[in-house]
């Protein structure tokens, strides 16, 4: 069981809900230390005091606020708790909120709340209220010397909190260029019809399980090639600009209309139905749309060392 980074209570109205919060989520990355490229030798992390220039202990390092240049107020955990402590010890659920209307790119963090001691009964209570209603939580909380945006959601028998963003967070959408006019520059309602029968033909339900970080296997299968080989000092330069095939120009672009065809007969034929479409000519269309990606495929396989052709 993991251990609680925060204990508080959930506080709406008159209600009171005695909480721990723990983490949902783990980073699955890949760890890298940093070496010295002269002798490989890892390279330290150091705190130092930049006037003396001497390392510092982690017990003898404090907090403190610039309210001025070169002036600091020293602020200690309980100067932060005592400062508002209400704020510290709860999540203050500020209103009820339709799931949909959040964007998506407001969700930052997870977390599971789990109820503390004698707050089992009025936990699943909200959890219910919650789950029947189709709405969340909109709260905010104090983590560490933050305070956050959360919404809190029903789920199988907890409730998670997501950190959210602050609307100041959110940077302004990117301009995107509206299609030009002309016959090859517009979305035609048939293009439409074809990419969403390709959505439902692709659709299945929703299996987390089956999604995998390849990359990260990928860069360990690579460790594990390298030494073998005894390459573990190698070091790998980059290879000239114009020996990588590019994913993507102006004279790979194949008709979206046959790309959606030929996806289509490409997914039907794995199902096994027939089709009037022809199997062999859909595996030409789509084979042309690839062959720039298989390129590139091949050019990472290969090992830096390879011999190139005169």
């Amino acid at each position: 069981m993991s251990r609680p980074i925060w204990k508080g209570a959930i506080s709406f109205g008159l209600v009171h809900i005695p909480v721990e919060l723990h983490s949902a989520s783990s980073s699955s990355g890949i760890d890298l230390d940093l070496l010295d490229k002269r002798d490989f030798a890892p390279v330290g992390y150091k705190r130092y005091n930049k006037v003396t220039g001497k390392e510092v202990k982690q017990p003898d390092i404090v907090k403190g606020y610039a309210y001025e240049k070169d002036e600091y107020v020293v602020l200690t955990d309980e100067d932060l708790r005592r400062a508002n402590p209400e704020s510290t010890q709860t999540i203050d659920i500020l209103s009820f909120i339709d799931t949909s209307e959040i964007p998506v790119f407001f969700f930052e963090q997870p977390y599971y709340l789990v109820p503390g001691k004698g707050g089992e009964k009025v936990y699943a209570l909200l959890r219910q209220t919650l789950e029947k209603s189709g709405k969340l939580a909109l709260g905010q909380v104090v983590i560490r010397t933050k305070q956050h945006l959360a919404a809190l959601m029903p789920f199988q028998k907890v409730i998670v909190l997501n950190l959210l963003r602050y609307q100041e967070e959110i940077r302004e959408l990117p301009e995107v260029a509206e299609p030009k006019t002309g016959k090859q520059s517009l979305v035609s309602a048939k293009e439409v019809e074809m990419a969403l029968s390709l959505v439902k033909d692709m659709s299945e339900p929703w299996n987390p399980e089956q999604y995998q970080d390849t990359y990260r296997q990928d860069v360990l299968a690579l460790v594990k090639k390298k030494v073998k080989a005894k390459q573990t000092h190698t070091l790998t330069e980059p290879e000239a600009e114009g020996n990588v095939p590019r994913a993507y120009s102006s004279s790979n672009v194949v008709d979206l209309m046959q790309l959606l065809k030929a996806s289509i007969g490409d997914k039907t034929a794995k199902l096994g139905v027939t089709k009037s479409r022809s199997k062999s000519e859909a595996e030409k269309l789509i084979a042309k749309s690839k062959t720039t990606s298989k390129k590139i495929a091949e050019s990472k396989a290969d090992t830096p060392q390879r011999k190139r052709s005169a």
